[in-house]
């Protein structure tokens, strides 16, 4: 992260307050090139929590909150069925984009934002996705220098209990962005993608929807395959009651540690005190930014490691990497090297590091539409191969530059 400060702060305005937000928060407050300055929510209690913390003008729209003037860039982090035209509102009064994965729901909504933003002149970041997090760019890193030779097998796995949380009924339905491919198929193929480096050529994929109470996709593994002759495996289970943090040296996916003991079981017992869908979704608004549950997250302590997406390997042609919440290990013919990664001092600062370089300096950042994209027409591309029962040809795909 940038270690002096920025000759200006990059004036934030984020739409939606809700659980992207509440995660992204402590980025936004520690890392000195961020000002928040305003904001949207339909929630009055969101939006009073805002002027609290932060003082700014508070919208209960999007059109309002992107005609202020004062605001450089706007955070969408609204449903997923709200980026695609959040987005091109934001574009339209000439504000840059950071909008939360997945992009949108449908490749034509993509096709919609990354076009208005061209249009406006503005810039898309596409973010927070776990390929930002500093284990895998560090992978990636070593990749291209190239001693390891190219990268042939990505194997990545991730048990969590992903679909036991309180969900709004929407986050159920797939067809309106709900279940695991939207929300946690866009971080693992992100990863995979950006390790790969290559552009991905087809996919094939089975799906599990196990639980008629949870009446969408809730567990995938899908086989991925690259134009230079990789592929990657990929499973998911959000029906996990082993959690695969487990083999991360029990460092959480926000890079805490966990207690495993006392975390076992805990979300499916917390969603058995709903007693229907109304109930669940008050249960998680409560818990979200301004709801009566939330509270603050500490800004002082340091993660002591980095975030992560589960185990992952990367097999090259001369040697085999893993990337850990805290170091790279690095397995060669005759030794096995750990490169340790210092701990963040602001969680999620590489998001900052492509927004702030875009908007500020005008570098073209990596996550930007056409990578999102990608990223999306492959996780609809799952969805296709498991309904379907075949491979499934890609199209829209880009590697890395």
């Amino acid at each position: 992260m940038t270690a002096t400060a920025p000759d200006r702060k990059l004036r934030l305005g984020v739409a939606g307050l809700g659980r992207a937000f509440s995660l992204m928060l402590p980025t936004f407050v520690g890392d000195p090139r961020i000002e928040l300055v305003a904001a949207c929510d339909p929630r009055q209690s969101a939006r009073e929590q805002f002027s609290r913390d932060f003082g700014g003008p508070v919208f209960a729209d999007i059109e309002a909150l992107a005609r202020e003037p004062g605001v450089d860039a706007i955070y969408v982090a609204s449903p997923h069925q709200f980026h695609a035209e959040h987005t091109v509102v934001t574009a339209a009064h000439g504000k840059h984009v950071l909008v939360e994965k997945p992009m949108a729901i449908t490749l034509a909504e993509c096709d919609a934002m990354v076009d208005a933003c061209s249009r406006a002149g503005v810039h898309l970041v596409v973010g927070h996705c776990h390929s930002f997090d500093t284990p895998y760019l560090h992978a990636r890193a070593l990749i291209q220098q190239g001693r390891l030779g190219r990268v042939r097998m990505i194997h990545t796995l991730n048990y969590t209990d992903f679909l036991y949380r309180p969900r709004r009924p929407e986050e159920l339905r797939t067809e309106a962005g709900g279940g695991v491919v939207f929300s946690q198929a866009a971080h693992q193929v992100d990863v995979v993608r950006l390790l790969a480096g290559s552009r991905a050529t087809r996919v094939r994929a089975v799906m599990g929807r196990w639980d008629p109470a949870r009446p969408t996709e809730g567990a995938y593994t899908a086989l991925l395959w690259f134009e230079d002759g990789a592929f990657a495996t990929l499973t998911y289970s959000g029906y996990g009651r082993f959690d695969s943090d487990e083999w991360n040296g029990g460092i959480g996916e926000m890079g805490h540690p966990k207690d495993l003991h006392a975390h076992h079981g805990q979300a499916r017992r917390r969603l058995a005190a709903a007693s229907d869908a109304a109930a669940e979704a008050e249960l998680k608004a409560a818990g979200t930014y301004g709801g009566p549950a939330w509270r603050a997250p500490a800004t002082s302590a340091e993660a002591p490691a980095h975030q992560h997406f589960g185990p992952v390997v990367v097999s090259c042609e001369h040697g085999d990497l893993r990337p850990m919440p805290d170091a790279v290990w690095v397995y060669g013919n005759d030794r096995r090297e750990r490169l340790e990664l210092p701990p963040p001092a602001v969680p999620r600062f590489e998001v900052i590091d492509e927004l702030a370089g875009a908007v500020l300096h005008g570098r073209r950042p990596l996550h930007d539409g056409p990578w999102a994209r990608a990223t999306l027409e492959i996780c609809l591309a799952l969805l296709a191969s498991a309904r379907e029962g075949r491979d499934v040809e890609l199209e829209r795909q880009v590697g890395l530059r």
